[in-house]
C-alpha cells in the first residue's frame, strides 16, 4: 500500500493488563513460543474469576500523591497508561505539543456504592412495589459526593491534570462500542487534516463486585475454572471473565511522525464501528461487510485479534464469520490471556495488532485446541470488537514497509 502524508499510524504504546506494565510484557506474550499460563484470580470473588491488575508503582506516572488518592482505580488505571504512551511516543515532556494534541477516551460510568446496591436487591426480596423503593433508596441513601468522584469525563480530566494533555478532549460511553467509537474519531480527525496527533484509550477495572454482579445480572459470566476462550462451555456460566486493563494509544498522521523523527508501530488502513440487531443473520452481514477492508490483503502473514466477550453464542458465530471471510488469516483471542476489559478493549486489541506487525511477531495460539499456529511473522493485523450486548468494530492495520 502506497504510503500519503495523512495515513493515521501509531506512535506511542500503554498498555497495561494482568500479563504485566507496559509495551516490553506484551510484546514477550506476542513473541512467545506458547502462550503464558493464564493469570486469573479464582478465590477473591468465587465462583467468579477475574485477572486482575499488575503490581504498580503509581508514582513512575502520577507522582503526586494527592492526585493518585483522589482518583478511583478505573481512573488511576487509565492515567498511568496514558502516560506510557506518552512517553513511549516521545511526548511526555513536551508542554507543546501535549497543549494541542487531541484526547478521545471511553469510559464508563465508574465505582457504585455497592452497599446501597446491596441495600436495594435485599429490600425488593420483600415488597411489590419495587419501582417506588428504588425512588426511596436513590434520594435517601446516594452520597452526592461519590457521584461527583465517577463522572466518566474525570479520566479525561485526569490526565489533562497529570499530563498537561490540554487540547480538545472528548468522552465516549457505552462499553465495548465507546472504545470503538473514540479510535474511530481520532482516525478521521487526523484523516481529514483536522488534528496532526492524539491521544485515545480506555480503562476498566474489573476487581468490583458491582461490575460482576452487572455481567453475572445478564447470566454472561463465566464461573469456576479458568478456560480459554474458544474451549468455554455452557456449563462452565455465561463465558466471561473480566480483566483489569487500559491501552492508551498516540495516533497521528504520518506528515507529522515524520517530521518529528518518530517511531511508527503500524498504520491504521481502514476502521468503522456499527451496531444494529443481531438476529436473522444480521449480525453475521454486518460483520462481513466491515470486514470487506481486510478480505483481499489477508494472507497467512494476517493476524487477527478478536476482541470476543466469549458470550458462547456470539463468540461462535464470530469464529465461524472470521473463519469463512479470512481462511488465511491467524485467529487470536486476546481475552483469553487479558480478560475482556469493556471501554479499553478495542484499544487493547489495536495494541496488541501494532506491536505484533511492528514486530513480525509469530503470535502463538491463545487456545491451542482452536486457533492454528502462524508459520511467518505478522505485517498485517484485523482487529474486532463484538459487544456483549451491542455494537461492533473492526480495523485493518499494516506493518511499514
Amino acid at each position: 500500500m502506497s504510503k500519503a502524508q495523512n495515513d493515521v499510524v501509531i506512535t506511542g504504546i500503554g498498555i497495561v493488563t494482568c500479563q504485566g506494565v507496559g509495551k516490553d510484557a506484551h510484546l514477550a506474550l506476542l513473541t512467545a513460543d506458547a502462550a503464558p499460563p493464564a493469570i486469573v484470580e479464582t478465590e477473591k470473588f468465587k465462583p467468579y474469576p477475574v485477572h486482575p491488575l499488575p503490581e504498580i508503582d503509581w508514582s513512575q506516572q502520577i507522582p503526586k500523591r494527592g492526585d493518585q488518592r483522589q482518583m478511583e482505580n478505573w481512573q488511576r488505571i487509565g492515567v498511568f497508561t496514558a502516560g506510557l504512551a506518552l512517553d513511549d511516543a516521545g511526548f511526555k515532556d513536551d508542554l507543546d505539543a501535549c497543549g494541542s494534541m487531541d484526547m478521545i477516551v471511553a469510559a464508563g460510568g465508574g465505582e457504585r456504592d455497592t452497599n446501597v446496591d446491596t441495600l436495594i436487591v435485599n429490600e425488593g426480596l420483600k415488597r411489590n412495589d419495587r419501582e417506588l423503593l428504588l425512588n426511596e433508596k436513590l434520594t435517601t441513601e446516594l452520597r452526592p459526593t461519590l457521584f461527583l468522584a465517577q463522572l466518566s469525563n474525570l479520566l479525561a480530566g485526569n490526565i489533562s491534570i497529570v499530563h498537561k494533555v490540554t487540547g480538545s478532549s472528548r468522552t465516549f460511553m457505552g462499553e465495548e462500542a465507546a472504545g470503538v467509537s473514540a479510535v474511530e474519531t481520532a482516525f478521521h480527525r487526523i484523516k481529514s487534516g483536522e488534528s496532526t496527533h492524539a491521544l485515545v484509550g480506555g480503562a476498566f477495572s474489573a476487581e468490583r463486585l458491582d461490575m460482576i454482579l452487572l455481567i453475572e445480572s445478564i447470566n454472561a459470566h463465566a464461573i469456576g475454572d479458568w478456560h480459554p476462550i474458544w474451549s468455554r462451555k455452557p456449563e462452565d456460566g455465561g463465558g466471561m471473565i473480566m480483566g483489569s486493563l487500559s491501552a492508551f494509544l498516540v495516533l497521528e498522521s504520518r506528515a507529522h511522525a515524520e517530521g518529528r523523527g518518530a517511531r511508527i508501530y503500524a498504520t491504521i488502513d481502514s476502521i468503522e464501528g456499527d451496531r444494529g440487531q443481531r438476529d436473522g443473520g444480521k449480525f453475521e452481514k454486518r460483520l462481513e461487510r466491515m470486514l470487506g477492508a481486510s478480505k483481499q490483503g489477508a494472507t497467512d502473514a494476517t493476524v487477527v485479534f478478536s476482541g470476543t466477550s466469549a458470550i458462547h453464542d456470539l463468540a461462535q458465530r464470530e469464529k465461524a464469520v472470521l473463519e469463512a471471510q479470512l481462511p488465511a488469516a491467524a485467529i487470536r483471542a486476546y481475552s483469553g490471556v487479558s480478560g475482556h476489559g469493556l471501554e479499553g478493549q478495542f484499544t487493547l486489541g489495536l495494541a496488541f495488532a501494532a506491536l505484533a506487525v511492528a514486530n513480525e511477531a509469530k503470535v502463538p495460539p491463545f487456545d491451542a485446541e482452536h486457533e492454528k499456529p502462524m508459520a511467518i511473522g505478522a505485517r498485517n493485523a484485523v482487529v474486532t470488537t463484538v459487544g456483549h450486548a451491542r455494537g461492533e468494530g473492526v480495523a485493518v492495520l499494516s506493518a511499514e514497509a
